[in-house]
Order: C-alpha cells, then structure tokens, then sequence
C-alpha cells in the first residue's frame, strides 16, 4: 500500500488466513505497536521482561484473550464505523502485518488505515475501549500515555504523519483523538527498541524487577540450589535486603490495619450478613461450608492409600538470615 507522501509499506505477512496462533508465532518476528508501551516502560500491563520472556520462548505468549481484549476486538467493527460515520472519512481493514523498512524488528498489526479518494494511506486508525473508571484519562483532549508510545511506533513502521485513536467509554461516551507524528519520540522508541531487540537476539534478560515474570524466569534459570554451596554477595546486596526488610514491615503493618478495620466491621454487624450504608450493600460476612480433606488423620489410618496419592515437590526457600541488629 503506498502512503500519501509516495512511501509504500513493507508488508511481513497476509494476515487473511492466519489462525490466531499462527499470528501469535509471527509476532514473535518483532516488536508490535502494543509491546512498544511495555519495552519503553510506561506499560501498566506488561513488563519489558514479560515481552522479552515471550519474544524468546521462554514462556509461550497468552493464546487466550481477557475478557476486556475479547470485547475490545468484538467492538472494534463498531467503533471504526463510527469513527467513518462522524468524520466522514473512508476507513479500511488493513489484513497485513507490517515492517520497518530499516529496523525489521518494528513491526505493526494497524486496527484501520485512513484512505484518501486516490486510495493512499494518510493516517491511521486505532480502535479502543475504556471502563468508565478510566474517563478521566480521556479528558481534555488526553491520551493514555500507551496509546501514544503504541501509534508512534506504528505511525514510525508505516512513515504515516498522523494517527486517530477513537475509543468507546464505558459503553456511551465515544471520543476521537488526532495525534500528529513526534519524530523526536519516534527516534528514541527506534533506539530503545533496538536495544531490547538485542537482548532477545543473545537471549540476555532485561534487568530484574518486581514483577511475577522476573520470579517465575528465576525459577526457570535455578530451579534447584546445589548442595552446600555458598556465594559472596557484593555489596549491593546489603542495601536489598535493608529494601526487603521495610518493604516485609510495610506489608505487616498494612495486614494489621486490615484486621483491625475487618474485626471492627464483624463486630458492627453481629450475626446479620449484610452490611448497608444509605440502603445499598457494603460488606458481608455469609456462611460457607466446605469439606477437606484431612492429610493426617488420611495418613494416619490408610498409609498406603495416602503414599499412593501423595505429591512431593521441590521447591526453594527464600531467607534473611542476618537479624536488623547486627
């Protein structure tokens, strides 16, 4: 497809008849406009490490759509027709996956292309969705801040100028954004991007976080500890574990304030299992029955049945050994 500054896009691959797990492999070729938010940082979903644990194969990426991506896919007809329906602009489904010219780890799966009447691309259409909690995130003109990394790095693959983003808000409130093309923002997603794609290239991890990713690679890389072995921390290490420390009395601090606030509540409302204030439910404390079943008495009295369905597993320990004192 050629551009209205005579650019034709690079096309990877026809998406036409791509199952959704072909697409998935595909996408591992590059880095994709919805991935580019979590690379640069400023993602509120994903972790440069989840992208780059997915991008190596280290973890396979999600067959399986959210519920919220689901509805956002299903809306999507809807929203780019009314996006063509106010603006009177002509719109079209682009069933390709594109390139970068000259950086082919950038790559774009578009919701929409904007066509003008000669048939050239001139902008691109992002479709999306929003509970109405995030309302005010669209307000005055705004953009989230992913949205704008994600159709940069599109407007970067296709050398389009422009970008419209038209999202659906809490089911009724239906709001377009025009973004210009940020050449300066653009270069600097070039090089991050670029740097990330190399780590994935040698395999080499994104430095370590907070995140469940960077526990679950940890658990990959060493599953198991060898035997009375021992290491020298450098000194670093002194400075985590003071981190780990306020972070543990945090945590047990905020439990206790938690049950003191839920013991309150219990003691507020006696043996009655609703809560209300001004006529609507607020908290409830209900009877529930469950049975379990109990392992010792289970040992206890049928050994062989218990060491016939017994599990073991290995699994490591975390500790801070030394006390705050010392």
């Amino acid at each position: 497809m050629i551009t209205d500054n005579g650019r034709e896009m690079k096309i990877l691959v026809s998406t036409k008849n791509l199952s959704r797990e072909e697409w998935l492999k595909k996408r591992n070729d590059g880095i994709g406009g919805s991935e580019a938010p979590a690379v640069a940082g400023v993602s509120r979903w994903k972790t440069p490490l989840q992208v780059w644990l997915e991008k190596t194969g280290v973890v396979p990426p999600a067959s399986a759509q959210s519920e919220a991506a689901y509805w956002g896919t299903r809306l999507e007809d809807i929203i780019a027709e009314e996006f063509a329906r106010r603006t009177g602009m002509r719109v079209e489904r682009l069933e390709e996956m594109l390139q970068h010219p000259e950086y082919p780890f950038m790559i774009a799966n578009i919701d929409r292309i904007i066509l003008d009447e000669a048939g050239r691309a001139t902008a691109i259409l992002e479709c999306k969705t929003a509970g109405e909690f995030r309302r005010h995130e669209w307000e005055d003109g705004r953009v989230p801040d992913e949205y704008i990394v994600q159709v940069q790095h599109y407007l970067a693959v296709t050398g389009l100028k422009k970008a419209y983003v038209a999202a659906l808000i809490g089911g009724q409130h239906f709001v377009i954004r025009e973004i210009e093309r940020d050449d300066e923002l653009i270069d600097y997603l070039i090089r991050i991007e670029a740097d990330f794609w190399r780590l994935v290239e040698s395999r080499t991890p994104p430095p370590i976080d907070g995140s469940d990713a960077a526990a679950e690679l940890l658990k990959k890389l060493y599953p198991e500890a060898k035997a009375g072995s021992a290491i020298d921390l450098p000194t670093e290490a002194e400075a985590l574990i003071r981190q780990w420390r306020e972070a543990k009395a945090e945590e047990e601090a905020a439990a206790a304030r938690r049950q003191e606030a839920e013991n309150k509540l219990k003691a507020l409302l006696e043996d009655k299992e609703v809560g209300l204030l001004g006529g609507k439910p607020v908290v409830t404390w209900k009877n529930f029955t469950r049975k379990t079943i109990d392992s010792k008495r289970l040992k206890k009295d049928y050994p062989d049945i218990y060491d016939q369905y017994a599990k073991e597993s290995t699994y490591r320990q975390f500790k801070i050994l030394i006390d705050e004192e010392e």
